[in-house]
């Protein structure tokens, strides 16, 4: 799975606002090249954190996911607390520490993980149906957060 897939598949789900930071956007540069994804069907960045993204390097004060090689990213899921349950076997904020430089594997966000968001590092055959599994449900949470906020 690629970067540029994974976008295209969230963003296909609707209403979804990616931002992605660059150099002359006024972003801080920790933040070049990732992606951040929002459901936002109005276009406006909503309150708050993104229900996914990517990151493509390890930011200060994480642990260490090894993204300092080429091609490596990190596709960090908030899909709540019974997803985090069902991949993980443990309630988030009793989540056991796991390496967090485990490559296609679902894991515990090594700085989230007791938010319920989960993370894959180099997504490939082994998270092949559970990276779109897991957007989905990240991205109908954020949906219907949306729709309490904004009522029709």
């Amino acid at each position: 799975m690629s970067i540029d897939a994974i976008t295209d598949f969230v963003e296909a789900l609707g209403g979804v606002l990616t931002l992605r930071p660059g150099p002359g956007d006024g972003t801080p540069e920790i933040a070049w090249g990732d992606r951040f994804f929002y459901y936002a069907p109005d276009g406006v960045v909503p309150p708050g954190q993104p229900f996914a993204t990517i990151v493509t390097k390890d930011y200060p004060g994480e642990p260490s996911s090894g993204l300092d090689r080429p091609g490596a990213f990190r596709v960090n899921i908030h899909a709540g607390g019974e997803a985090f349950r069902r991949w993980t076997g443990h309630d988030p904020r009793a989540a056991p520490p796991v390496d967090p430089a485990v490559r296609d594997a679902v894991i515990a966000h090594p700085v989230y993980g007791h938010l319920g968001w989960l993370a894959v590092i180099d997504p490939g055959p082994l998270t092949a149906a559970a990276v779109p599994e897991l957007l989905r449900v990240a991205h109908a949470a954020a949906r219907g957060r949306y729709e309490r906020r904004h009522p029709v």
